[in-house]
């Protein structure tokens, strides 16, 4: 089955709950992960990484308001008021991608961890790309064509932090051992992203996205090859530590970023920017 137009969804009302649920997943990953990058302007290792990282953010920022923008046009809501009138527990992104960068504060003191950053945003990429190439066969076609135009962007965020991967993991001694520390870490949780809640089966029933078990397989089988390369052994199990963001459990870091992130929106939800 094909819908091709947000008009048709009314006709499935299953369907159309269950695309929501999809479309709360890619939207609000993408503006969390969106946010924490943009936290390390003025604080990367130098000034062209400074450019780099800020433009990659502000791409993934771009791709969250594609995905609110097709929850606007089903009857959800405005994309503003989706992505900073909600609260934490109505979030569906996954923990690993809320978690702050360091210790400390932007403005004070940020101790931040650089390491776990490339770790997060090269794994989180990875798996994202996979997500697009089955999203290219969505049967929605609305998100089929969203998908083909994130997925442009995409080749050029995984080549900048495979770079720094490759680069970091290579250089040996203390680097080597704080990307050794930082990939546990993230494998601590990344179970989260790669899950796609408790919809995930009706997702794939409705023709919406693959498996999680096959886009898992796909994400392994990109890495491996760089995990070899880099004399690394792939972790064999993903973990979900502390809990499944695609129900609705969160921590306290996420509800600190939206206060900071809906900031402006609360003074004036009704403006136009």
């Amino acid at each position: 089955m094909k819908v091709n137009t947000a008009q048709e969804l009314n006709q499935y009302p299953d369907f159309k709950a269950t695309l929501i649920e999809l479309l709360f997943q890619l939207a609000d990953d993408d503006f969390i992960i969106a946010y924490r990058g943009s936290e390390w302007l003025g604080l990367a290792p130098h000034i062209e990484e400074d450019v780099a990282f800020s433009s990659i953010s502000q791409d993934m920022m771009g791709h969250a308001a594609m995905f609110y923008q097709l929850l606007e046009e089903i009857g959800v809501g405005t994309a503003d008021e989706l992505a900073h009138g909600r609260k934490s527990s109505e979030r569906r992104n996954a923990i690993l991608l809320e978690e702050v960068n360091g210790p400390g504060h932007y403005l004070e003191e940020p101790y931040y961890d650089w390491a776990f950053a490339v770790v997060r945003n090269y794994f989180y990429t990875e798996a994202k790309k996979v997500r697009m190439e089955s999203l290219k066969k969505c049967s929605y076609v609305p998100l089929q064509e969203v998908a083909v135009k994130v997925e442009m962007e995409l080749y050029y965020h995984l080549l900048h932090w495979k770079t720094w991967f490759i680069q970091l993991v290579n250089a040996n001694g203390e680097a080597r051992e704080r990307m050794k520390k930082a990939i546990q870490k993230v494998f601590d949780d990344f179970a989260g992203v790669l899950t796609l809640g408790d919809q995930g089966s009706k997702m794939v029933e409705f023709g919406l996205i693959d498996s999680e078990e096959v886009l898992t397989h796909r994400w392994i089988q990109q890495m491996q090859p760089i995990f070899e390369q880099t004399k690394l052994n792939l972790p064999p199990n993903f973990g979900m530590k502390r809990g499944n963001g695609r129900n609705g459990v969160h921590t306290s870091d996420l509800d600190t970023a939206i206060a900071t992130l809906s900031e402006v929106y609360h003074l004036d939800s009704q403006a136009t920017w």
